[in-house]
């Protein structure tokens, strides 16, 4: 099976066709992204190109299919134009619906991607959260966590997130204890990807991350962009700012009444082939 490997700010993936993906693709997800007898990732990307599209299914570590992944949908963007498959200017057609691209080559393996990631979605029902009855938007919803009570900001944009905003990023133990207990949450009836945000200015926010189905990640494009998101619906970030995520930035602007646009960079590292039979978990 041939494979490659690219990343957005150490959000790794692993670029799989279509062909090569088993009808039973979980436990074979979960043996590629396991970073010990594996090749190691969060996902596995795996795609197809028809009428100048490529389609996107991902799979996270854990085995679960997941609607979209912004540094997801740059790697295969990536990774496509430099295959020759589309042109710069393309789409890459999600579980949510078409997301286009423009990719500029910057030297090397590197390469700068503009995304249109679509509306931001903010209405109780839609993300989903279990509200009754439901809300336009829910901002600072008091919930009970693990012995604490956390404010929660929830959007989507095209999966669920979840945003807690504090003063200052929490710790590594502070984020591995809550991020789960949030992402399992019972207000999230289809689980949530959980941001932990401080704003340290109107043009810039700070976001740890843990992602549902992978964990502990050092970047999440979608994250990224729910976190400006619930910023700017608390009023307390302009429509256009820079998201200093564990792995990097990531530029993030919501026009009003527009959809959420996204520039980052990603590096596609290396093509392999992967020559073991089947799966053992």
């Amino acid at each position: 099976m041939k494979f490659a490997k690219a990343h957005g700010l150490g959000n790794d993936f692993i670029v799989v066709e279509r062909a090569f993906c088993p009808a039973d693709a979980a436990p074979w997800a979960r043996r590629l992204c396991d970073r010990h007898e594996g090749i190691g990732g969060d996902g596995v990307l795996v795609y197809f190109v028809e009428a100048g599209r490529v389609h996107m299914r991902l799979i996270n570590a854990d085995g679960s299919d997941a609607e979209i992944s912004g540094n997801g949908v740059r790697c295969l963007a990536a990774w496509a134009v430099s295959q020759g498959l589309v042109p710069p200017r393309h789409v890459v057609q999600t579980t949510p619906g078409p997301r286009p691209v423009s990719v500029e080559a910057r030297g090397g393996s590197r390469y700068r991607i503009s995304t249109d990631l679509g509306p931001a979605i903010l209405g109780s029902r839609d993300i989903p959260v279990a509200l009754d009855p439901p809300r336009e938007s829910v901002v600072d919803h008091p919930l009970p966590v693990d012995g604490e009570t956390v404010l929660v900001t929830p959007t989507s944009l095209g999966n669920p997130h979840c945003a807690v905003f504090m003063d200052a990023p929490p710790d590594d133990a502070r984020l591995a204890r809550l991020g789960p207990a949030l992402e399992s949450h019972p207000f999230f009836p289809r689980k949530t990807n959980v941001e932990f945000v401080s704003v340290p200015s109107r043009r810039e926010i700070r976001v740890r991350f843990w992602e549902r189905g992978v964990g502990y990640t050092r970047a999440s494009g979608t994250g990224s962009a729910s976190a400006a998101v619930a910023a700017i619906v608390k009023g307390l970030a302009d429509r256009k700012l820079r998201v200093v995520c564990d792995g990097g930035v990531l530029d993030v602007e919501w026009p009003e009444g527009g959809h959420v646009q996204q520039v980052g960079e990603v590096e596609v590292l290396f093509e392999g082939e992967w020559l073991v039979e089947g799966s053992r978990r």
